[in-house]
């Protein structure tokens, strides 16, 4: 079957050796001809999320990266602490395509209708291996953006909109009427707060600096608590109090935030308690971690009562927890609010060699705020 797209291609890889060395290379793969119900995406954007940071660099210590190789071919190799090594037993030896999301253009389909229904259209998905120029998939998992859409306004439209709208679902399963987010100035975040505006769910956002506070109240947020703030716990009980939310996403993982956010929301429910009691509250306080920006242990001081959890959350078993019918519903809303609720901004557009120099890894590789870059495998 003829296709518009070619033999081969680059693809960035990661490989942990058994020297615990991390190995960063652009290759040269097979595109494969498409099965009937498969096609071939040309890859025009691909974001690299924090979510892809764990494959792609393996815990590694980037301080200690070399680059090698050739401009066009790029190698980084960094050594791999112990304590990391010791969880990356399981994929030694063996070079990993890298990145969870992206979109770009039909160029090739398989015989079914389906797929052939395809060919030209600008989709996006969640197949794996994105940070690729062609990508085989089966044509079930791509969604097509709206007419006029580009790929860089959809690449972003599966791991950060899906993970937001799951926060809200999560809630409202659990019995919550209102949400906590931490490192909420993130794309993720900001766009929490859109959605919780337009449905009129009470938010409490959690920053670390001043400027992340001004561009969650230049986004209507109502409630933007700072941790670096002297009076950071009292104003978050305030907000606590207001919103009646008992329900946190924390994306910082290590560290005392966790801890400090039962701690206020027991504060908090305390305050409408009938009387004292020496286990606390009644009122169920859950904390989920979501991320890991501070690679740290999680501390808690038991100050929060005994109706507390603390757990992790993903969005895959989220999921797969809801069944395809709900997981549809939450894709046909991304995709109606595309440009809007769940726009995304990007500091940097790299091509695959570029996304493997030594300065964008840095960049990239701290996470922080308004430092979130694009790959377009096809620049």
């Amino acid at each position: 079957m003829p296709t518009d797209a070619p033999a081969t291609c680059s693809q960035i890889r990661s490989l942990v050796t058994a020297e615990a060395t991390l190995e960063l290379s652009l290759e040269t793969v097979e595109v494969p001809q498409p099965a009937p119900g498969q096609v071939i995406v040309r890859v025009e954007a691909a974001p690299i999320n924090p979510s892809d940071l764990g494959l792609l660099l393996a815990g590694a210590d980037m301080e200690s990266a070399a680059a090698s190789g050739t401009a066009e071919r790029p190698v980084v190799t960094a050594a791999i602490p112990p304590a990391a090594m010791r969880m990356m037993a399981a994929r030694v030896g063996e070079s990993l395509p890298v990145g969870n999301e992206g979109a770009g253009t039909v160029v090739a389909a398989g015989s079914s209708p389906e797929a052939q229904a395809l060919v030209g259209r600008t989709v996006s998905l969640a197949g794996g291996a994105m940070y690729t120029q062609y990508r085989c998939v089966d044509a079930a998992i791509c969604l097509v953006l709206p007419e006029g859409a580009t790929a860089k306004e959809g690449a972003s439209s599966f791991v950060n909109p899906l993970t937001a709208l799951g926060m809200v679902e999560t809630m409202r399963m659990e019995g919550h009427t209102g949400l906590v987010h931490t490192a909420a100035a993130s794309n993720l975040g900001q766009m929490l707060n859109r959605i919780c505006i337009e449905d009129q769910i009470p938010l409490v956002n959690i920053v670390r600096k001043p400027e992340q506070e001004e561009i969650l109240r230049s986004a209507g947020a109502a409630y933007v608590c700072d941790s670096s703030k002297a009076e950071f716990m009292r104003e978050l009980v305030d907000a606590l109090k207001a919103t009646g939310a008992t329900l946190a996403f924390d994306a910082v993982g290590g560290g005392k935030l966790a801890s400090q956010i039962l701690t206020c929301m027991e504060a908090a429910a305390s305050t409408a308690s009938a009387g004292y009691s020496r286990y606390g509250s009644t009122v169920h306080k859950q904390v989920y971690i979501y991320g890991g920006l501070d690679r740290g242990p999680t501390e808690l001081t038991r100050s929060f009562g005994f109706a507390w959890s603390v757990g992790g959350w993903l969005l895959t078993p989220f999921l797969q927890k809801i069944g395809p019918q709900a997981g549809a519903r939450l894709r046909e809303r991304v995709a109606a609010e595309l440009t809007t609720t769940f726009a995304s901004s990007y500091s940097a557009e790299v091509s695959l060699a570029g996304a493997l120099s030594l300065q964008a890894i840095s960049a990239y590789g701290r996470q922080a705020t308004g430092s979130k870059f694009l790959i377009n495998p096809n620049a």
